[in-house]
């Protein structure tokens, strides 16, 4: 695998104070109550823009603003991804039917210093099929968190998810990864899911990346409907993706945004 085309230079990580990172911390605790709110209203019923409207009004309150509205032009708070949809699906006023998934998706700008964290929902009743899926990828992002320490190399955490995700049966979405964040939502290095252990970047302290595997039901490959914007899988199966922000320290991975 040729890191090259995933933000390998290394001069170009911005690497964070611990007083930095307290401060995406602070973002990453707002974003991860809002999550928890998230998950008392998922139901049948309910609508992706009723949770993007609450979610703009609960980011007022706790004095944060949606950083992905109007990003490149993006017109919500919130991506909705809804069951094949694997990333940034749009909001709808179509209502939730039980047996969906549900991907909801956010970046919390407090005070100038950015969180991002995405996490798939039940709604109502899912198939056997659709739960497993949701805890696998959920278990996916926690392999790869192990992996992030000082030290290690990206392709460490990279290896971690592809090895366990496609011994249980599922695929990786290749077309979308993970990314450095601190004051901006996309710095390198970039943090793909897929490809072989012991390569890629080292891992230091101070560095912040989110990992946010995407897993799928059947094929890995994607592509983008007419909005620009909403990304679903090309075979129609279901697609699932948990994500946190991590900061790598002496001490270990922080998570950042655990809820």
């Amino acid at each position: 695998m040729d890191y090259s085309k995933y933000g390998s230079d290394e001069n170009m990580i911005v690497i964070k104070t611990k007083a930095e990172i307290e401060l995406m911390h602070e973002a990453g605790k707002v974003l991860a109550a809002c999550h928890r709110e998230i998950a008392r209203m998922i139901r049948p019923g309910i609508t992706g823009l009723e949770i993007d409207k609450f979610v703009e009004k609960f980011l007022a309150e706790h004095g944060a603003t949606p950083e992905q509205k109007g990003y490149n032009g993006y017109p919500f708070a919130t991506c909705a991804s809804l069951n094949d949809v694997i990333c940034h699906g749009f909001p709808s006023d179509k209502p939730f039917q039980d047996g969906d998934i549900v991907t909801i998706d956010m970046v919390v700008n407090l005070n100038g210093w950015l969180a991002d964290s995405a996490w798939s929902y039940r709604v109502g009743t899912v198939s056997p099929e659709a739960d497993k899926l949701l805890r696998v990828t959920e278990e996916s992002l926690y392999r790869g968190i192990e992996q992030a320490v000082e030290g290690n190399r990206l392709g460490d955490i990279s290896h971690a998810i592809q090895a366990f995700a496609e011994a249980e049966g599922l695929s990786v979405v290749r077309d979308f990864v993970g990314h450095g964040i601190g004051q901006k939502m996309h710095e390198e290095p970039q943090v793909p899911h897929y490809g072989p252990a012991g390569k890629g970047p080292r891992l230091k302290e101070g560095m912040v990346i989110t990992i946010e595997p995407m897993l799928n039901i059947g094929g890995y490959k994607a592509k983008v409907d007419a909005d620009g914007w909403t990304a679903r899988t090309v075979d129609g199966s279901l697609s699932a993706q948990y994500e946190h922000t991590i900061a790598i320290t002496a001490e270990g991975p922080v998570i950042l945004t655990k809820q």
